[in-house]
């Protein structure tokens, strides 16, 4: 409703739309100014000779623009001076009706002037407007599209790792080239949905559930489900957007790796808080971890890139055996990342 009074006052006056209209309206707004102070007359006398006049022109100068409030302007001085200015039904003119005219003039064309003013104002206002959101409309298009072509880039890079294995018999450097390639093809994918144009913080739960999904479609996995308890209002700055969910990937893989190796199944527990920071828990039902492991001396490469992304967004990123077997990852984010 308010959106719609804006435009309404944004198309005054409408005297450009319909002239002879407005003109034709004008008239009829100063015959009943002229009715209304006969009506008044025996209550008013010879004082207020404009007090219904003063309306007419104001209304005019409002809804049909200067050339009708000029009009309106004119016929109700004269209305007024011939009708209700003594000596009455003349155009005598005195003192009085000397008086009474510049008063008139005076109130009248303050009110047009500022009438006039004001609609100007809301014409620039609303081209202005209309303005902004072609550019908002355009940036957003022109942000959309830079994202849809770095995600291409990387997908090609990933695309090009991928052939380069073919020509390695290397296994640690086709395994290497693997794994490079996959992190290129996720960050191009997740890319495109993760960023924002007007840099607002993300809800992370559609990606992350989408994400888990395509981790365990590209490992073949349909033998692990991954359950997931994750805040409504659990949000992440974009900046930190793939950092975050390189992490998540990584643990997510190392569980299938090395926690369900044997093939035998089992189950993926994502919690994810919000609030004050980002806290991630990730539990699986694995083998668990090996005698006296430490994260800092893993060969893993997955875990030494989760650790330093977490160090990069201020957080933390530790692995710790789950309380019923299993292993249990925790990252945390401070709300400054």
């Amino acid at each position: 409703m308010q959106r719609y009074n804006e435009r309404l006052i944004e198309r005054l006056p409408i005297a450009n739309l319909h002239p002879l209209l407005a003109y034709a309206a004008t008239l009829g707004l100063c015959a009943l100014a002229w009715a209304v102070r006969m009506f008044a007359d025996p209550a008013l006398g010879n004082g207020y000779p404009y007090v219904s006049f003063f309306p007419a022109v104001v209304i005019a100068a409002f809804l049909f623009g200067r050339g009708p409030a000029i009009v309106a302007c004119l016929i109700c001085w004269l209305l007024a001076w011939y009708f209700f200015i003594t000596p009455r039904n003349s155009f005598a003119f005195n003192s009085g009706a000397l008086v009474a005219l510049l008063f008139y003039l005076v109130v009248v064309v303050v009110d047009i002037v500022l009438i006039l003013w004001m609609q100007s104002s809301n014409r620039k206002l609303a081209i202005e407007r209309e303005r902004s959101a072609s550019m908002a409309e355009n940036r957003e298009m022109l942000f959309r599209e830079l994202q849809h072509r770095i995600s291409n880039n990387l997908q090609v890079a990933a695309a090009l790792m991928a052939l380069q294995r073919r020509d390695i018999s290397d296994p640690d450097a086709r395994k290497a080239l693997d794994e490079a390639s996959r992190r290129l093809a996720l960050i191009g994918k997740i890319s495109r949905s993760l960023y924002d144009p007007n840099g607002q913080l993300l809800s992370i739960r559609s990606f992350v559930e989408t994400l888990a999904e395509d981790i365990l479609d590209a490992n073949g996995r349909t033998d692990v489900r991954v359950e997931m308890v994750i805040d409504e209002n659990a949000t992440i700055d974009p900046d930190a957007a793939i950092p975050f969910a390189l992490i998540l990937t990584e643990t997510i893989a190392n569980a299938l790796e090395h926690g369900f190796a044997d093939g035998s199944g089992g189950s993926i527990r994502i919690g994810i808080r919000g609030g004050h920071g980002l806290d991630m828990e990730i539990v699986d039902d694995g083998c668990g971890l090996p005698e006296n492991f430490k994260l800092e001396n893993s060969g893993s490469l997955g875990l030494r890139i989760a650790v330093t992304l977490a160090q990069q967004l201020g957080g933390t990123f530790r692995i710790a055996p789950g309380e019923n077997g299993g292993t249990r990852a925790l990252l945390a984010i401070p709300a400054s990342a």
